[in-house]
């Protein structure tokens, strides 16, 4: 059976690589594409690396009919997804790659982002679209909300050490380096080639980062307490990919048991040899996420690295590997291209 799906800010990184993705689906067809800026463009104008590809033209969301629509993917900007989703006809599925529905507490959200959510009562039943840890929920689930891109990569790398007293939870640092297409397609003065091409650059210190919110959220409930971790991104000279450093008190062999043990057979997350590190030209384009540990010269103290594609695994790769539970279909169909090299 195939499935008719929209993407919803096609004109986006994040929905261009959907469309990617789903070129070589053999069970889903892309029945609509909506671009509020870009409406009434062929795709192949906006993306001419897509020019083989039979789409739909660019529409705005209110032209799409969304009565022969099984599943949506909303990758539009943060807050613009809230008031759409709660219109949606019931039988539509949904996939939101933002943020507006990671938070299932409305005060966190409103904390967090600055503003009151519009669909409170909607928010409160969105899963967590973190697969490896949600896919029972994710199979049944209506509204699914995509993680932040460093979320991912973060809790990958700590979900499996939060409980049995393999780290210290007060103390963990995490340190990650961000491709410039995290910040989206937009034009933003700070992007620019000139700007970005020679420098590195932290953003969002001093716990000011959204992405907080994912991480006390998930890794309080885990724990059973309150964890909060220190967590600073920085904006690097590639176009995508994260690399996650996170600095931790507690056994580097236990660690990397730990986590070779929880992502056995996982399809996606692969656990390197211990001591072995990864990079971001490991999965560039696919929807691997890569983790390395390494022992401290200091006793006692671990180093966890994880990577994954920003763009891929951590939004739009994720959310087709949801879509693909939610419609009951294989989980890895679609995704189990390698990365791009060089």
């Amino acid at each position: 059976m195939t499935h008719n799906v929209a993407i919803l800010g096609a004109s986006g990184y994040t929905g261009a690589e959907l469309v990617r993705l789903i070129a070589t689906h053999p069970d889903l067809r892309i029945t609509a594409l909506a671009a509020e800026r870009k409406a009434g463009l062929p795709m192949s104008e906006v993306f001419p690396q897509l020019r083989h590809l039979d789409l739909p033209t660019l529409v705005k969301v209110e032209d799409i009919d969304f009565s022969a629509i099984d599943l949506v993917f909303a990758a539009l900007p943060h807050g613009l997804s809230q008031a759409l989703v709660r219109d949606l006809p019931a039988h539509v599925k949904v996939v939101d790659l933002g943020a507006d529905f990671r938070l299932r507490d409305p005060a966190a959200y409103e904390k967090w982002y600055g503003v009151a959510h519009v669909a409170a009562d909607l928010q409160k039943t969105a899963v967590y679209g973190l697969t490896e840890f949600y896919r029972e929920d994710i199979k049944n689930a209506r509204l699914v909300a995509g993680t932040g891109c460093n979320a991912a990569t973060v809790q990958f790398a700590l979900r499996p050490l939060m409980t049995g007293g393999l780290i210290d939870l007060d103390d963990i640092i995490c340190d990650l380096k961000c491709g410039v297409s995290g910040a989206g397609r937009a034009l933003k003065e700070p992007m620019l080639f000139t700007e970005r091409a020679t420098d590195v650059m932290g953003y969002s210190q001093g716990g000011k980062h959204r992405h907080l919110g994912e991480f006390d959220q998930e890794f309080s409930t885990l724990a059973g307490r309150k964890v909060e971790i220190q967590f600073t991104p920085h904006l690097v000279p590639m176009s995508r990919g994260i690399l996650a450093s996170c600095y931790l008190k507690g056994d580097g062999q236990a660690v990397h048991a730990a986590l070779t043990a929880q992502y056995a057979d996982e399809p996606f997350i692969i656990v390197l040899p211990f001591g072995q590190t990864p990079g971001t030209g490991h999965i560039a384009g696919s929807n691997f996420c890569h983790i390395g540990v390494t022992a401290d010269r200091i006793s006692g103290r671990t180093l966890v690295t994880s990577t994954l594609d920003n763009l891929c695994k951590g939004s739009s790769g994720q959310a087709l590997q949801n879509a693909n539970l939610m419609l009951g279909l294989g989980e890895t169909t679609g995704l189990m291209q390698p990365a791009m090299f060089p």
